[in-house]
């Protein structure tokens, strides 16, 4: 590999950041493009209220570990790791003075220009969440879709984890999927910020869209399920039972929203919350 996988995770994709060096342990394995992979989602972190929770949640349920960090504004920020790939980021935030909860899972999508592609969301009607900054590797920033679903923005100067590193196996993210009241507005949005193809196909419980980049599968938008649901991105992980992965979720604090069923995708699949509340999916992935 050309850079240490490790250097772009923490210094490009956490942006305000500063964390302890990483360990070189286990990072052969890991590698990054030599063009940035427009429109694949390069990074995920949770949000969340309780970092200690989280950090039992999600090292009991996927066997991830922590290397810690620390936001130079002040909130504890760790990096998981999953065998030999960094995998995820846990920013501890506040609890909010009005009580509402802004716990989640915020995915980042690689863009050739963080600025330009925050102008052209403006113009589709998305609201800025965090204004476009510079990182030590690249820069980043974080929209709010017109239907109210919040994505990171970024741009790596060194590339992105390529498709190996990156493959889908327990333990890691596997998918990110938009939950929306309008899949056609919102694979029309995504196109004009990342330049994705869609691709629209039938399946059994109706349509869904696949955006497509270089024709790469990179994301999937579908209709959500009820009008009572906010839309929102659905980070997925993998695991090797989804039925006996929703039970662990359960023991360690969580909640379990959608147990596998014959109906949810012929039973590969779990929604669960963690602690506290972040939504994810758990999504049956062999090795």
């Amino acid at each position: 590999m050309k850079l240490k996988f490790a250097l772009l995770v923490m210094a490009l994709l956490v942006g305000s950041v500063s964390c302890t060096t990483a360990s070189d342990r286990a990072l052969s394995g890991m590698s990054v493009s030599d063009q940035p992979l427009t429109g694949k989602v390069i990074w995920n972190d949770l949000i969340t209220e309780d970092l200690a929770a989280a950090r039992v949640f999600y090292g009991g349920l996927f066997d991830w570990t922590f290397e810690e960090g620390r936001q130079k504004t002040g909130g504890d920020y760790v990096i998981a790791r999953h065998g030999d790939a960094y995998v995820a980021g846990i920013l501890r935030i506040a609890p909010r003075t009005d009580g509402s909860k802004v716990d989640r899972w915020l995915p980042y999508v690689s863009v050739e220009d963080v600025d330009a592609a925050v102008e052209r969301s403006l113009l589709a009607g998305a609201t800025v969440a965090a204004e476009a900054r510079d990182v030590s590797l690249g820069r980043v920033a974080a929209i709010i879709d017109p239907e109210g679903a919040v994505i990171g923005l970024a741009h790596s100067e060194i590339g992105d984890p390529d498709d190996k590193t990156t493959r889908a196996m327990p333990g890691r993210v596997v998918w990110s999927e938009l939950l929306s009241r309008d899949p056609e507005a919102a694979s029309s949005f995504y196109g004009q910020i990342a330049g994705y193809d869609v691709d629209v196909v039938n399946r059994r419980g109706g349509q869904y869209t696949f955006l497509l980049k270089n024709g790469v599968q990179r994301a999937g938008i579908m209709p959500r399920p009820g009008d009572d649901v906010t839309p929102v991105w659905l980070t997925y992980f993998g695991v090797g039972d989804p039925g006996a992965a929703a039970a662990k979720a359960e023991q360690l604090g969580g909640t379990v929203l959608l147990p596998p069923s014959a109906d949810l995708r012929d039973g590969t699949m779990a929604v669960v919350t963690d602690p506290s509340g972040a939504v994810l999916v758990l999504q049956k992935t062999p090795m």
